[in-house]
């Protein structure tokens, strides 16, 4: 990796607006995925104001960080800034395999107490955030939350349950490809999402994908070949800390 910048909460601030300024006119209200994607997806993308929940699944380990990975790609390849928070195992070397930009990436690997706090004031400026959900969270919490990012036009990625979500993703089954008999290393996963949701996702969805395949992610055709998935380059790596009481006021609205 080319370097690592620490930044505390007062470059933080920086990133924010304040809670009553409108969403950016003119931007653009969709924020682009991988094709592969796009058919999970309403809008056919990231909709600025949108929750995009990830389930967790059981366990964890069960493929939602690869498809998180592959959420956040694209957009961030267009120019978006993404933030993921309370996920300390969130690796740096496997976004920016995943084609994310570094230098536009903000990581509060522990949020602390203060989790609302953090999250919100990331939703007033960073257009895709990106928040493992606490035990301990409140219905009212997450509501609020929801409608900051739509009053703020960013896209809130819940990463464990959360009720209300427009779009719920789930990876639900999946099969590593890469070993042969004795020898060889796994090189990506054959992986089953759906879609489930509200309004114009209620229709449940089902796509099959490599996670990461040819291009980091595909669609399994009918035969595939076992292919080496292709490696980005490094980028800078911004760490945030937690919010100092300087952004207390920046709190759920």
């Amino acid at each position: 990796m080319a370097g690592r910048m620490v930044v505390g909460s007062a470059a933080l601030a920086d990133l924010v607006r304040p809670a009553s300024a409108p969403d950016p006119a003119g931007g653009h209200r969709v924020l682009p995925v991988r094709a592969e994607l796009t058919g999970l997806l309403p809008s056919r993308g990231l909709r600025r104001g949108s929750t995009v929940a990830v389930g967790a699944g059981q366990p964890r380990r069960s493929g939602a960080t690869s498809l998180i990975l592959a959420l956040l790609a694209e957009a961030s390849r267009a120019g978006s800034w993404c933030a993921v928070v309370g996920v300390p195992t969130f690796g740096a070397g496997a976004a920016a395999e995943a084609g994310i930009a570094l230098d536009r990436l903000a990581l509060v690997p522990d949020p602390g107490p203060e989790w609302p706090t953090v999250v919100a004031a990331l939703i007033d400026g960073v257009d895709v955030v990106v928040t493992a959900v606490p035990a301990t969270v409140s219905a009212s919490v997450a509501t609020r939350l929801a409608a900051r990012a739509r009053q703020r036009g960013s896209v809130l990625v819940p990463y464990g349950r959360w009720d209300g979500a427009d779009v719920t993703l789930q990876v639900v089954r999946g099969v590593w490809q890469g070993l042969g008999p004795g020898r060889g290393r796994l090189r990506r996963r054959e992986v089953t999402v759906s879609a489930r949701g509200r309004g114009a996702a209620a229709r449940p969805k089902e796509i099959k994908v490599w996670l990461p395949g040819d291009e980091l992610t595909r669609v399994i055709p009918r035969s595939a070949g076992l292919g080496a998935p292709a490696v980005a380059p490094s980028r800078r790596l911004r760490v945030v800390a937690p919010p100092a009481r300087t952004l207390a006021a920046a709190g759920p609205a």
